[in-house]
């Protein structure tokens, strides 16, 4: 059995009230949503994370979900650590989100891997990873419009369009 410090992982955290919620729509949920967002999007790297990002396309035969804003999903996988270790990072990360209560402009679905380092991270260095992530996804999906592929036809530089002879 390992003893800890009472209160030590919720350094820096305030008691919440019970209006403050992380509710069922604003959450990634299905594991085709989480597949769909680590094929086709964009990835973000810092300090105690990884956070991948693509911005919801709605098509007449598409079944996407028609929510509006920011869906989040955290994958926290064995390799790092056990049950315990992996269920605290996922309160950490899901309470810095609540907690920086980002508004994006545009519909966005966003998947946070913590690293092994976010155990140890002080909560206010997490807090300010998750504001700083959503502000760089927020400015290149208004720069670049999301999109990962360049948009331009021409193969790479150096590529050929046919065989060789």
């Amino acid at each position: 059995m390992t003893a800890s410090v009472p209160g030590e992982s919720n350094q820096g955290v305030e008691p919440r009230n019970g209006k403050a919620t992380f509710p069922r729509s604003t959450r990634l949920l299905r594991h085709a949503d989480f597949e769909r967002v680590y094929k086709l999007g964009r990835r973000h790297f810092s300090a105690s994370m990884t956070v991948f990002y693509l911005q919801r396309q709605e098509t007449e035969h598409s079944k996407l979900p028609a929510g509006n804003g920011l869906r989040v999903g955290f994958t926290v996988g064995r390799a790092l650590g056990g049950a315990v270790q992996r269920n605290r990072m996922k309160r950490r990360l899901r309470e810095a989100v609540r907690l920086t209560g980002h508004k994006p402009a545009s519909n966005v679905d966003v998947v946070i891997n913590p690293k092994k380092v976010l155990l140890t991270t002080d909560f206010d260095a997490v807090l300010n990873e998750v504001r700083q992530a959503f502000a760089v996804i927020e400015r290149k999906l208004a720069t670049k419009g999301g999109e990962w592929k360049s948009g331009s036809s021409d193969p790479a530089p150096g590529l050929s369009r046919g065989p060789r002879r």
